[in-house]
């Protein structure tokens, strides 16, 4: 059995808030915890239909997650709210929010690359 846990994790700070990641056993690990709201649209442009095309399973430790899909559906999950969302989706974490994603590595760091080619793309010169 294997074990992921913040302590284990690579911490790095984005911005506006935190991620843990650790990848075990094909999956990736993520624990978020954003200070301010994170609006992924811009960073996910790029990706298939503009949208994160990478599955995921998750748990609200605290906060509020929304999913807007590619059919317009929107998913709301809160504290205490366990979660599976399909690819074709655009996420939105408020302030405040800690998160737990747990996601196909392969999957994950396809679209984690787009992400971080976006945000350096962003930055000023």
């Amino acid at each position: 059995m294997t074990k992921a846990s913040k302590n284990t994790a690579n911490l790095q700070d984005i911005g506006i808030g935190t991620v843990h990641e650790q990848v075990a056993e094909g999956y990736e690990f993520a624990f978020l915890n954003l200070r301010e709201r994170g609006e992924l649209a811009p960073l996910l442009k790029g990706l298939p239909d503009d949208h994160c095309d990478c599955p995921h399973w998750g748990y609200v430790i605290g906060g509020k997650v929304t999913f807007t899909h590619l059919d317009g559906r929107t998913e709301v999950f809160e504290t205490g709210d366990a979660f599976y969302v399909a690819p074709g989706h655009v996420p939105v974490v408020e302030a405040g929010t800690e998160v737990l994603f747990i996601s196909p590595e392969a999957d994950a760091a396809r679209v984690n690359g787009v992400i971080q080619s976006n945000m350096a793309a962003m930055q000023p010169s």
